[in-house]
């Protein structure tokens, strides 16, 4: 029994700082559950339909209710990332991965499709992509902490990229594609287990790294508490910023979803082979990752709100001139420019979460704001969709998020830091 205790409680010794190496290897669940995204998919669905045969807009329904179960679980795996952290909980959605990876690569029928998607997808996502790794990004910094959030959110498109290219071009079909994705799967469920921590205390450490040798551990404690509010999850409810943002973040999430879908079939019925739209999706997912760790940079720098500002009216900008070209190379070059504008919204939702509402809590509250995030990526596919059957021009979807973009932009406006009042001194 000791023994396995000491396994248990063993950590690595490295030369840089714990909280990175932590970060790094969740990124490779990350990864993994990128086979499942909306980014991955929307790019390999003409693959996929025009194989089996499936209806399009069936398709887009089995997406989007797995997106909305993911919103659904979000709030509750934040609060069991909270109390239990990612230690045991990712290596075993790993596992649970791997199978429905594989249930999808042999997928016959788009029942079984749905039945192993749906599963990957809602329980992969706020484990392995967002509940989860925010949380530890949260947790092991403070001074850094936009810039870890940054790379966080970088892993999902940058690694979408990687998937969509994998599944699509690099390897025979994108069913061997899928069934190399569970093997890996499995495989790293191993050293996320020995690796994965809850928090920098539970190994002896303090958020951002070592203690300096002129300063106990106490008073570093104490310094980090006294810069930071950590409001539980009830108190940041009753704010009204806490609602503000959360329709700040669906309306700009399902955008994101909204174009996202249509991006492959709107450059392919445009005038581009399906190669050429597939490199333009492959491209803005690129882009996306890229631009999450700057804006983390500047967020450090400058606070996430003001940096929200600069992103969200150049993001709508960006998406009017869809209204002003007709596809073809044209629509190639507006999808880059929106992709490189809207790449730090989602991220910049969680990081004024965090600069609001403090890190105790942060798995909890952010668990809420994700379940908005996820709402709005699972009604574009949808949306889209049905917006593509009524309409013969793609323009009124266009049109429709630009008018979602002005309006996030009024709640933004409205997203002012709560002041917080402790309970004990209102008795």
């Amino acid at each position: 029994m000791d023994s396995i205790r000491r396994i248990l409680n063993y950590t690595p010794k490295t030369k840089i700082y714990y909280g990175w190496i932590v970060l790094l290897t969740a990124s490779l669940g990350t990864f993994a559950c990128t086979g499942v995204s909306q980014q991955t998919i929307v790019a390999i669905q003409t693959i996929m339909l025009t194989e089996t045969g499936w209806d399009r807009t069936q398709f887009a329904l089995g997406i989007s209710t797995g997106t909305w179960i993911v919103g659904f679980l979000t709030p509750i795996f934040g609060r069991l990332a909270d109390k239990y952290g990612p230690r045991f909980i990712m290596p075993f959605a790993m596992i649970v991965l791997g199978i429905c990876f594989y249930i999808i690569g042999g997928a016959n029928s788009i029942w079984t499709f749905y039945f192993g998607y749906i599963i990957a997808r809602g329980l992969g996502t706020p484990i392995l992509v967002s509940s989860m790794p925010r949380n530890v990004a949260v947790n092991f910094f403070f001074r850094k902490r936009n810039l870890a959030m940054g790379f966080v959110f970088m892993a999902r498109p940058f690694y979408a990229a990687g998937n969509i290219q994998l599944i699509s071009n690099w390897i025979s079909s994108w069913r061997t594609g899928y069934r190399i994705l569970g093997l890996y799967a499995f495989v790293v469920a191993i050293p996320m287990l020995m690796i994965l921590r809850k928090s920098p205390e539970s190994i002896g450490l303090l958020p951002d790294g070592r203690l300096p040798s002129n300063e106990s551990r106490t008073s570093i404690s104490n310094n980090l508490s006294s810069n930071e509010v950590s409001w539980k999850v009830s108190e940041a409810m009753k704010t009204n910023t806490f609602w503000y943002i959360c329709i700040t973040q669906f309306l700009a999430i399902t955008v994101l979803g909204t174009i996202g879908f249509q991006t492959v079939p709107y450059l392919n019925d445009t005038g581009l082979s399906l190669s050429i739209a597939v490199l333009a999706w492959t491209l803005a997912s690129l882009m996306d990752s890229v631009f999450n760790p700057i804006c983390g940079f500047l967020a450090d720098r400058y606070t996430p709100r003001k940096v929200y500002f600069v992103v969200l009216p150049l993001t709508l900008i960006a998406t009017s001139l869809f209204l002003l070209v007709d596809g073809g190379i044209m629509g190639f070059i507006v999808v880059l420019l929106w992709a490189a504008a809207s790449g730090g919204l989602e991220v910049l939702g969680s990081m004024l979460t965090a600069n609001y509402y403090g890190r105790n809590s942060f798995g909890a509250i952010s668990g809420v704001v994700g379940s908005f995030q996820i709402g709005g990526l699972g009604v574009g596919p949808t949306l889209a969709a049905l917006l593509s059957k009524v309409f013969v021009s793609y323009k009124p979807i266009f049109a429709l998020c630009v008018l979602m973009y002005l309006v996030a932009l009024i709640f933004l406006l409205l997203s002012k830091k709560p002041i917080y009042i402790n309970p004990s001194d209102s008795e």
